[in-house]
């Protein structure tokens, strides 16, 4: 079974990424997707990915996307797809036989001025068209809305749903609770949530690991989103980076691509470290 395992990492172009640790139990779902690495490798070389590769090296999407089990038939939701690294390549992959929707903040909670929650309502009614220029696939394969616009079809009807780097913002802004609430309605029985997000060392003080700073410990993001009806089924080294000390007085923007606030003498060393250090989760659904 491992062996297996291996095999589909070698055909995603993850020889050089730890092999994501999975039970045998779950394995038969990894394994049973013929022809995904080849279509992964085309959404990976698409050209709207032309000034996204750069990072690659930091947020190996493909690694990710393989680890999180997401078929190209699948229906994919992305919790808050921002400027739209992941759902340019998200979008071609799924484009073609599955369905891709953005989920927005819900304007009732988000700390944001009336501007602002305007904003994310037309982003949301914008993603399906921003998504299709950007990828050339049909407009109808996407969709976007705000968490507290779900449309009630839509409940129960999703395979996947992605948190990229964002549940450091959930919780500092009080919105975890509701939002992965949100998430879990909107998921299938048995539907799988992944998330990527900044970690934070595991004996650094909640006022460091509180999300404020960008981090969050591992054990306490499993531990909430557990607590909200998920459970644990894998995790992986895809994305780590133990060149970050994750104990940077200004957080994780300190550290590529942001760099804020940085002197010109130490953004080599910054430059050197790249980008954040993170875990990689894959959670299901239970009853």
């Amino acid at each position: 079974m491992r062996r297996m395992l291996a095999t589909i990492a070698v055909s995603f172009g993850l020889l050089a990424a730890p092999v994501p640790v999975i039970s045998d139990a779950d394995a038969a779902e990894t394994e049973s997707c013929p022809g995904c690495e080849a279509l992964l490798d085309l959404a990976m070389a698409h050209p709207s990915r032309k000034d996204d590769r750069a990072r690659d090296q930091f947020r190996h999407p493909g690694e990710t996307i393989a680890f999180f089990r997401i078929r190209p038939d699948m229906k994919v939701a992305e919790y808050a797809p921002g400027g739209g690294w992941y759902s340019r390549l998200l979008g071609v992959y799924l484009g073609g036989q599955g369905r891709l929707t953005g989920l927005y903040f819900d304007t009732t909670l988000a700390p944001m001025n009336d501007e602002a929650k305007a904003g994310l309502r037309a982003a949301a009614a914008g993603y399906a068209k921003k998504v299709s220029d950007w990828t050339g696939q049909p407009i109808e394969r996407f969709s976007g809305f705000t968490l507290d616009a779900v449309p009630e079809a839509e409940k129960g009807t999703f395979d996947r749903i992605v948190i990229m780097r964002m549940v450091h913002n959930t919780h500092r802004f009080v919105m975890v609770h509701h939002d992965l609430t949100a998430m879990r309605g909107l998921l299938k029985d048995g539907g799988m949530l992944g998330i990527e997000q900044h970690r934070a060392r595991p004996d650094a003080p909640y006022a460091y690991g509180d999300g404020n700073k960008g981090y969050m410990r591992e054990k306490d993001v499993i531990a909430l989103v557990e607590a909200h009806g998920f459970q644990l089924v894998a995790k992986s080294e895809i994305n780590a980076n133990r060149r970050d000390p994750a104990n940077h007085p200004q957080g994780v923007w300190t550290l590529p691509p942001n760099l804020n606030g940085v002197a010109e003498t130490d953004k080599p060393r910054l430059v050197a470290i790249g980008e954040s250090d993170r875990m990689t989760l894959l959670f299901r659904k239970r009853p």
